[in-house]
Order: structure tokens, then C-alpha cells, then sequence
């Protein structure tokens, strides 16, 4: 079953932040993991206005995205990442049908 990692990501160094969207999808690719929306135009149709960046991520499976994460290529990323931007990371697993 496909697993989905959602970033609600806080830029404040957007400079910066360009080093870890070069190293980021290395991480992505080499486990799998396809963009489903990365940072695109997005309205908030109900609740408070989403002002973050957001990111889906699918991965084959749970357990392949839980390794992506902890990879030495996203620690990699991740490093770059550090001084740029917070954020929120999150892995659930996709729908699956009864």
C-alpha cells in the first residue's frame, strides 16, 4: 500500500533554502518516492489560511519512506535544510479499499 509524506514547510532563508530542493529529490528518487505537489499554487477553503509551503511525497509503502527519511542522502538534505526552514513532516499510509 502507498504511504504519502506531507511537509508543511516555514522558509525564512529562501537562498538557502535552494540547496535543499536540489538535494531533496536525490533522496526521493532513490527510494521510490514521485512529487505529488511541491510548493504549487493552493487556496485554504475552510480553517485558518495556510501560509506554509506544502509538499506530498508517495512512496511505494510505509516502511520505504520511513528509510527515505532516515537516509544519509535526506540526512543530507535535511542539514541543508536546518538554517533555511521549520517545518512538519509527517508519514500515513494511503487509502486502501475494503
Amino acid at each position: 500500500m502507498p504511504a504519502y509524506m506531507v511537509a508543511r514547510v516555514n522558509v525564512k532563508d529562501p537562498v538557502q533554502y535552494e540547496e535543499y530542493k536540489k538535494l531533496a529529490p536525490i533522496a526521493i528518487n532513490k527510494y521510490g518516492g514521485e512529487y505529488l505537489t511541491r510548493g504549487g499554487a493552493m487556496d485554504t477553503l475552510e480553517g485558518e489560511p495556510e501560509t506554509h509551503r506544502v509538499v506530498i511525497v508517495k512512496f511505494p509503502d510505509y516502511e520505504t519512506a520511513q528509510k527515505f527519511y532516515d537516509s544519509p542522502e535526506y540526512t543530507r538534505a535535511k542539514a541543508e535544510r536546518e538554517n533555511a526552514a521549520t517545518g512538519q513532516f509527517i508519514i500515513l499510509d494511503g487509502y486502501q479499499p475494503a
